[in-house]
């Protein structure tokens, strides 16, 4: 236990009771008591004074009256009373554990003990709150937990949950299952939308394509079409879609008919019937 006993045992600094604006510092190590004070005031006098300390031993300071007062004016009588005691050697080894190690024993208590606990300290009070506790409190007192049950602490906390009964704990978990499923329906639903918006933007755009080539095309001069030059050349809308029409067939056709070419060529190749020049 004496390794846990760190030196200085206690230290605190502060500043006088007003109207006095001085500074001070305490502190209790292992074999002796530090006092120091600073000397703050505008006036001529003090203003080169330079600061002081004091060391005592434990045993002296228990006798020096005079310190004890200034220690008790400056800082209270329950820091006096505190570190007188650690003077004496009475020294408080709960409060010099770490927080894991507090934790570790505060669960072995039943859970009237650690709300009477929680009254004692700030520190206590702290730890029998936090969710650490509680959340070792659940896995003590619990057989299993399933693998939902942490993520739902972490949207309702382990205090609710270790008072929560098991039949409402099941609804909450289905509730917040079923909640899950949803959204991931609604996600791959927004995906499956998305990719349907990206497919009929490329259709649209090749679309796009094919009606610009198909206008080059019309530019110059094709067999299938009228070109005498005794025609209307006046606006006629209809003429121009049936035109367009035709030439976009006509395209369709010929894209066809080199498809169909190329594959019998193909399979003349593999059987080996011979130059893929002759005719069909």
């Amino acid at each position: 236990m004496a390794s846990l006993l760190t030196d200085p045992l206690f230290e605190t600094s502060g500043r006088g009771p007003a109207p006095s604006k001085d500074f001070y510092y305490f502190s209790v190590t292992k074999s002796q008591v530090i006092w120091r004070w600073w000397k703050i005031s505008p006036r001529l006098v003090d203003r080169y004074s330079k600061p002081g300390e004091e060391k005592e031993s434990h045993s002296v300071f228990l006798d020096d009256t005079e310190l004890q007062r200034e220690v008790r004016m400056v800082f209270g009588q329950k820091i006096l009373q505190f570190t007188k005691a650690l003077c004496q050697g009475h020294y408080n080894y709960l409060e010099r554990l770490s927080d894991f190690i507090l934790l570790r024993i505060i669960n072995y208590l039943e859970l009237e003990d650690v709300g009477q606990l929680g009254r004692t300290s700030h520190r206590f009070r702290q730890l029998c709150r936090s969710e650490e506790f509680w959340e070792q409190a659940m896995r003590h007192r619990c057989c299993s937990i399933s693998s939902e049950v942490p993520s739902l602490a972490l949207e309702v906390g382990w205090r609710s949950i270790f008072f929560t009964n098991k039949l409402q704990l099941q609804k909450l978990l289905c509730r917040r299952r079923l909640k899950a499923e949803e959204q991931q329906e609604v996600h791959v639903y927004d995906e499956v939308t998305k990719s349907e918006g990206s497919v009929n933007e490329s259709s649209g755009s090749e679309e796009e394509i094919l009606s610009d080539t198909i206008c080059l095309q019309g530019a110059g001069t094709d067999p299938g079409l009228d070109t005498n030059p005794s025609c209307d050349v006046g606006p006629d809308l209809e003429g121009d879609c049936d035109s367009i029409k035709f030439i976009a067939d006509r395209f369709r056709e010929d894209i066809r008919f080199s498809e169909v070419e190329t594959l019998v060529e193909k399979r003349k190749l593999s059987r080996g019937v011979g130059d893929s020049t002759e005719p069909i």
